[in-house]
């Protein structure tokens, strides 16, 4: 029986010696009983709880009273529409099941056109147990990410990482650990990591955390203000010492304290400066602009920068004594990139903020979530806040969709559908080809008028199976020029 299911030369795969794994719940749906016997007894060897049925109301029948978490249908080669109504209906009524559209090996654009509906993926007949297998294996992995998203949903906060700091990736695992021995010091400490990456959090965690976290904290940005406001700002001043001074003022070195002085991008800071730098950290004392005598500081320094300080030194644009006065404790920043697994904690933390002010619960589509997981945030997590409080001002709804994001993100989530149509496609040796069938452009068109269709002219409901907001959808349609999407 498997033999007319799967195309292999041998009947060498045993699916007892895989390794099992979580207990998902499988719905087969297909009219051919030995392609329902054999993908249960492989699935089931697989570790899955497998169930099967031959017809589509069925179907529908056993998904309202048990839960799926995987849906594995089968498109006729005839002309019925049913599974891809099953299909959409299941996206929409259903969103967390992933659903693997079954197709034969001539259907290409009938597989397509499921991917457009809202499967997830889609398996090509004749197949190998180990395209079966890799199949049910990514759909686990989609079911398990969005389980797991929405569990991160509903436990934000504290508890998710060291103070306002949010995080639980082993990268933070290990900038949290530096930080809770560094924290009960007063060592100046060097913050290094791309911009975005949340420098100024850390520093004022490292403040919080400290001995003297009750003491100020004092920010300068050494890289917006000209040198003369930042000697004035750091060192302090005395009343006639320059135009304006119409009365002395502790600079922040002085006014901390025993509190901390976070100097950002300190790369920017200007040679002379550095020089005057050095010598307060070296004295502890502070000579004001204009003053002949000295002042004793306490202010612990933590300074930040993006550029590369080291190579800053070999080119002698920086000091390299003040570097190794700065240098005393090194923490360096992962990028947002390098931590993917805490972008799902990120937007739940973000969108929960944003939920309390504006008096209103939203929540991140399962596409869209993925598509954050796959972009590669320049911006970090500078970037991904204000990629989520886009979206939510955007939106139209509570369920923030791929439309709502960014566009970048969104070039970002077509791409992954494109590929994800072209890996696969059975070139005419029986092979996969990547060879695209249509331009973008072309693939967006059809999606959206197939969409329309499935849904019988429901313009709403098309565009939340798309990802979109509806005010796009009517957009493209102007664009195409299309009245009436059913009439085309």
């Amino acid at each position: 029986m498997l033999a007319t299911v799967f195309h292999t030369p041998s009947m060498e795969f045993f699916p007892q010696a895989a390794e099992p794994v979580a207990r998902l719940h499988l719905l087969v749906v297909d009219a051919d009983p030995a392609i329902r016997s054999a993908c249960a007894e492989i699935a089931s060897g697989l570790g899955y709880a497998a169930e099967t049925t031959a017809d589509f109301q069925q179907a529908r029948s056993l998904l309202r009273s048990s839960a799926a978490d995987i849906l594995l249908v089968n498109l006729p080669q005839t002309g019925s529409r049913q599974g891809l109504e099953l299909i959409a209906e299941v996206k929409l009524l259903y969103p967390r099941i992933a659903i693997v559209a079954m197709t034969s090996s001539g259907l290409v654009n009938t597989a397509v056109e499921a991917m457009r509906c809202g499967a997830n993926d889609y398996l090509t007949k004749p197949f190998t147990m180990d395209d079966f297998s890799g199949v049910l294996e990514r759909a686990n992995q989609a079911v398990l990410t969005d389980t797991a998203s929405r569990q991160l949903r509903e436990q934000l906060r504290a508890s998710q990482g060291l103070g306002a700091m949010i995080g639980r990736s082993p990268e933070m695992e290990k900038v949290y650990r530096i930080l809770s021995k560094v924290a009960q010091s007063t060592h100046p400490v060097l913050i290094l990591g791309e911009s975005g990456t949340g420098k100024e959090l850390v520093a004022r965690t490292i403040h919080a955390y400290g001995p003297n976290g009750q003491k100020p904290f004092l920010p300068v940005d050494c890289g917006s203000l000209v040198p003369t406001l930042i000697e004035s700002e750091l060192f302090g001043y005395v009343k006639g010492a320059f135009t304006g001074a119409n009365r002395s003022k502790d600079g922040l070195l002085v006014s901390a304290e025993s509190g901390t002085v976070f100097l950002d991008e300190i790369g920017e800071l200007p040679l002379d400066l550095q020089a005057k730098l050095l010598r307060a950290l070296q004295e502890r004392e502070v000579r004001p602009v204009g003053a002949t005598h000295r002042v004793p500081i306490k202010a612990r320094i933590v300074a930040a920068t993006n550029r590369d300080l080291s190579a800053m030194v070999e080119n002698g644009s920086f000091r390299k004594d003040l570097f190794y006065r700065l240098n005393v404790v090194n923490l360096r920043l992962p990028s947002l990139r390098d931590r993917r697994e805490d972008i799902p904690l990120l937007a739940a933390h973000f969108l929960d903020r944003i939920s309390r002010e504006r008096v209103g619960k939203f929540t991140l589509s399962d596409e869209a979530l993925r598509t954050m997981m796959r972009y590669d945030w320049p911006g970090n997590v500078r970037e991904l806040e204000n990629s989520v409080e886009r979206a939510c001002t955007m939106s139209s709804g509570p369920i923030l969709e791929l439309g709502d994001l960014p566009t970048q993100l969104q070039n970002t989530g077509l791409e992954a559908r494109r590929i994800t149509l072209e890996a696969g496609q059975p070139a005419e040796n029986g092979a996969t080809s990547a060879a695209p069938v249509a331009t973008l452009a072309d693939l967006e068109k059809h999606a959206i008028l197939s969409a329309i269709r499935t849904l019988h002219g429901d313009k709403l409901q098309a565009a939340k199976l798309l990802g979109i907001g509806k005010t796009t959808l009517y957009r493209k349609l102007k664009e195409y020029g299309i009245a009436d999407p059913l009439a085309e």
